[in-house]
């Protein structure tokens, strides 16, 4: 009866429009089904930390980041802002899974490239200007509580872009982006977080035997 009662449930799941929107999650980002269940389970937990709404906000996305929800971070504040897919201020799972899979480490380099300009790129132009380049230059030497001079950050930010801005026009572009990551990958380095790969193992319980092989989910 228990067994009955196990398949019953099993096939409802499978069923369920929850469990269809997570195959073509699957299908679409580097993630399998059983990984986007298991970051349901993630995102279950995140999005009821501060406020029970199955949305995670702001303040819960910077408490799960740097376990801080009111710490001004710059970094947290732009990865919450393009996770924000929608721009609501607030990130849904869908918003969530499609985001992460940025990080996968089978996502291809070239996207992690695009997307980590898109981080530095504060002000959306299309473009990294000094002003942002320094921005982030200041923010990194803070995330690692260290203080130089002015002058020290202004040379910094000079030489980052004598070496990086090809054409000479003071900003750096996308294909310059692009051909700074390929000369310093540690540039690219934080944007790829290995566990994401062994995310069913956070959660063994939630790993669901489906119909649809995970080979031909994944893209």
């Amino acid at each position: 009866m228990h067994s009955i009662k196990s398949c019953f449930c099993l096939l409802k799941a499978r069923n369920s429009p929850r469990f269809e929107d997570h195959v073509i999650l699957a299908a679409e980002t580097t993630f399998n089904v059983n990984e986007v269940e298991a970051l349901h389970v993630l995102f279950e937990q995140l999005s009821s930390s501060i406020i029970d709404d199955g949305l995670i906000h702001k303040e819960e996305f910077k408490l799960a980041l740097i376990n801080s929800e009111s710490k001004n971070n710059l970094f947290a504040d732009r990865l919450f802002e393009l996770f924000d897919l929608k721009k609501n201020g607030v990130i849904e799972f869908e918003e969530f899974v499609r985001s992460l899979s940025i990080f996968h480490p089978d996502t291809p380099d070239e996207d992690k490239i695009a997307y980590a300009f898109r981080l530095y790129d504060l002000n959306h132009t299309g473009y990294i200007e000094h002003d942002e380049l320094k921005e982030m230059v200041l923010a990194t030497l803070g995330e690692s509580n260290l203080s130089l001079s002015d002058d020290a950050v202004e040379a910094i930010v000079e030489k980052t872009l004598l070496e990086a801005d090809l054409n000479g026009d003071g900003r750096i572009d996308l294909e310059e982006w692009k051909e700074m990551a390929a000369r310093y990958p540690s540039l690219t380095k934080n944007m790829t977080l290995p566990y994401l790969r062994e995310i069913t193992l956070a959660f063994p319980n939630f790993v669901m035997e489906t119909e649809v092989p995970d080979s031909a989910l994944v893209f």
